[in-house]
């Protein structure tokens, strides 16, 4: 079974998997498209943590930023051997659910290209292909999506 919970960014397996996203990230993108959180941003107050654990294994995590009018999908990352499994799926469904209770009216996201588990993952959650949102700019290294929620 998936628990999926408030975590801490800070303590060590969260911290481990989010470090692996952040080196695959930086090995797939230069620096300027390597848009992820550092583990301190994803401590600020405008910002909710996930985990995802089976038994004791943290497996996944997300995190909610809180933008001015929408949410933005953050730090979302499944551990390499539990890819296929739901994690994705059950970190993305509380993102969802705590943006539904802080009456936002939209996720956004942005996402590398090419990485197309990631893509297939938002389209089923019924996220559609947009524009540049924020303070991103376009790039052929970012995709963005979003989702209404109201």
């Amino acid at each position: 079974m998936i628990t999926v919970e408030p975590g801490n960014p800070q303590d060590p397996q969260p911290r481990a998997l989010l470090e692996q996203s952040h080196a695959l990230m930086r090995s797939l993108f230069p620096a300027e498209a390597c848009h992820f959180l550092d583990i301190d941003a994803l401590c600020a107050p405008h910002v909710l943590f996930f985990n995802a654990r089976r038994r004791d294994w943290i497996l996944g995590t997300g995190a909610l930023a809180l933008q001015d009018g929408y949410g933005e999908v953050k730090s979302m990352f499944t551990a390499p051997e539990a890819r296929g499994q739901g994690i994705g799926a059950a970190v993305l469904r509380i993102i969802e659910d705590t943006a539904r209770e802080a009456a936002l009216p939209a996720l956004m996201l942005e996402t590398g290209a090419g990485l197309d588990a990631a893509h297939r993952l938002y389209e089923r959650h019924g996220f559609t292909p947009c524009g540049p949102f924020g303070g991103y700019t376009e790039s052929v290294h970012s995709l963005f999506y979003q989702k209404a929620l109201a």
